[in-house]
């Protein structure tokens, strides 16, 4: 199935593996093909949405699912900070911000999106309303945003290994979210940014411009290990020459 503006799913890639500094007993495996990319989210800039006809929504068609019942708890103590005024479908929201699918708590939508979308042409501005909140206020938007709105598009997985010693280690990945990340139904997705050209026009690479939700994800002393791998790369490789770049860098 052709990708509209976008590179294959299968390219070479490199990885770095270390220990945790702060947990002998895992290990970070991580994309620096991703990492040293040049993708930037380009929500309202670009982008075409994930569903045909939708582009103002993004990535926000579909509300967001929570990890957990502490990231709907936090969600729900910002989403009572914001105002008609910042948030276009606040009334809608006093009824309830979250429903049930398939057995999972996620966001609301309203006329087809997440309920915490204000769409083009509000007086509050387009986009997140949790996301414009936490600028307003001095916050990171990791602070007030539900994790996977976040998280996205760097994908986390865990896996327990048992060595040939018989050692165990959880060994953590830290990568790119593409479509496969999604499962079955992300390749049916209209656009996907992170194998797409239009989004990696960044100025600096994503394990700078993502440290904040880099070091939340790994902790800081793995990610400070992690951006001195990363310049490492960048230093003894310039972009033309490097091993295993990613081809989307290449437009």
């Amino acid at each position: 199935m052709a990708r509209r503006r976008e590179v294959s799913l299968d390219f070479p890639r490199a990885w770095v593996e270390f220990v945790d500094p702060a947990d002998e007993e895992q290990v970070f495996r991580c994309d620096v093909t991703w990492l040293t990319s040049r993708w930037t989210c380009i929500f309202a800039a670009g982008c075409h949405g994930i569903v045909a006809g939708r582009p103002d929504d993004g990535c926000c068609t579909h509300g967001a699912f929570f990890s957990d019942r502490a990231d709907e708890q936090r969600v729900r103590r910002f989403a009572s900070e914001l105002s008609p005024e910042t948030w276009q479908l606040h009334r809608e929201g006093r009824r309830g911000i979250a429903t049930v699918d398939d057995g999972n708590r996620r966001t609301r939508t309203v006329d087809g999106a997440c309920i915490f979308l204000n769409r083009p042409g509000f007086p509050g501005g387009q986009g997140c309303a949790l996301h414009a909140h936490a600028l307003r206020t001095g916050r990171h938007p990791l602070e007030t945003k539900p994790d996977v709105c976040w998280q996205l598009p760097v994908r986390r997985t865990f896996e327990h290994v048992t060595r040939p010693d018989d050692t165990e280690v959880l060994v953590v990945t830290i990568g790119e979210y593409d479509r496969r990340g999604w499962g079955a139904g992300g390749h049916d997705l209209h656009w996907w940014c992170t194998g797409s050209t239009e989004a990696h026009v960044a100025a600096e690479p994503l394990f700078r411009t993502y440290a904040a939700e880099l070091s939340a994800l790994m902790g800081s002393a793995a990610y400070a290990e992690l951006a001195k791998l990363c310049r490492q790369r960048l230093a003894t490789a310039p972009p033309a020459c490097a091993v295993a770049p990613h081809p989307a860098d290449r437009s």
